[in-house]
């Protein structure tokens, strides 16, 4: 029975990465603090289906205490994957706060890297994030592109960890795979995402903010795409240190996903124009080839679909939160 620590399985990407290994037959530790930065009690209830299952394990520590890390994972423990998750996440957020986003998202890295050469475990798979690419024109964004330029404090810790991890590979035979997501959607997204924020406003007959002209794009991959590809990382053996995209391949505007969301829902979105955000890119826009040769990686799901998906997990939460105001 192979086993897999999951770092932040409790949020969005892992809660779902969680489900998928447990159905498979793994067992499963997830390692997660539950920080407040939206409601931890959502966080819980994602992983609320497994609590009886034997095969399943919550330990809540924070990535940057090294000595809970320690004493919460027995030395009993074995594992055959980290999956690294658990990062502080937001572009903007990351501008007015850089220094708690170094102290998770590098140190509490080199935490988790020290706790896999520790206890010998040797395949480690590490969410990156297309942030990383900064501004850059050369679409689509290959993996070979070594010129990165990270505008947010962010990107570059991502960035950071990517580099770690060789460091890592190199010295102790980690077999390190980065993955690159980009801006991933679906059933759990974390409330302060556009479409997660979008949907919510316009159910409830609010303007939605527009920043810029609206004509910014993004390869929106659906968290499901996702998952297969960090469920083939898991697996892969073939080189000992990797960057790998992980997106749709599709780039699309912000005004069209507005429109993708209008048609689902049923209803115009009321927008206010804001000015532009410092640390946001014009567009995202993965090159996946390398995805595909490596991890057999085939996104599959259309936006529309995508969306259709994460309203009908949306709208039951939005019904009974209105019935709860009314109480």
């Amino acid at each position: 029975m192979r086993a897999a620590l999951v770092t932040g399985g409790a949020g969005f990407i892992g809660s779902h990465l969680v489900d998928r290994l447990l159905a498979e037959g793994w067992c499963v530790t997830v390692l997660d603090s539950f920080d407040p930065w939206y409601n931890p009690a959502t966080k819980r209830g994602n992983l609320a289906a497994h609590a009886g299952n034997a095969r399943f394990r919550l330990i809540e520590a924070d990535i940057r205490d090294r000595r809970a890390l320690d004493s919460a994972i027995h030395d009993g423990d074995a594992f055959d994957v980290v999956v690294h998750l658990a990062a502080k996440a937001g572009v903007r957020p990351s501008i007015e706060d850089p220094f708690v986003y170094q102290e998770v998202n590098v140190a509490g890295t080199q935490n988790l890297l020290e706790l896999a050469r520790v206890r010998g475990v040797k395949q480690f798979v590490f969410a990156s994030s297309s942030s990383v690419y900064g501004i850059n024109a050369n679409v689509p964004w290959r993996e070979d592109d070594f010129v990165l330029q990270p505008i947010s404090p962010y990107a570059s810790t991502k960035v950071s960890g990517e580099l770690l991890g060789h460091v890592y590979s190199h010295l102790y035979g980690i077999r390190f795979l980065a993955l690159r997501c980009f801006t991933v959607y679906g059933p759990r997204q974390r409330p302060d995402l556009a479409i997660h924020k979008f949907a919510r406003q316009m159910m409830a007959d609010q303007a939605i903010s527009i920043y810029g002209d609206g004509n910014t794009q993004r390869d929106y991959t659906f968290v499901a795409d996702i998952v297969a590809g960090i469920r083939a990382a898991m697996d892969y053996k073939e080189s000992t240190y990797e960057v790998i995209n992980l997106g749709s391949g599709r780039p699309v505007s912000l005004m069209d996903m507005v429109r993708t969301m209008e048609r689902a829902l049923g209803k115009k979105a009321r927008i206010r124009w804001e000015t532009e955000q410092p640390g946001d890119v014009p567009q995202t826009y993965a090159a996946i080839a390398k995805a595909e040769r490596l991890l057999g990686y085939q996104p599959r799901t259309e936006l529309a679909d995508g969306i259709t998906s994460f309203l009908n997990w949306l709208r039951p939460l939005e019904e009974t939160s209105r019935q709860e105001t009314r109480q």
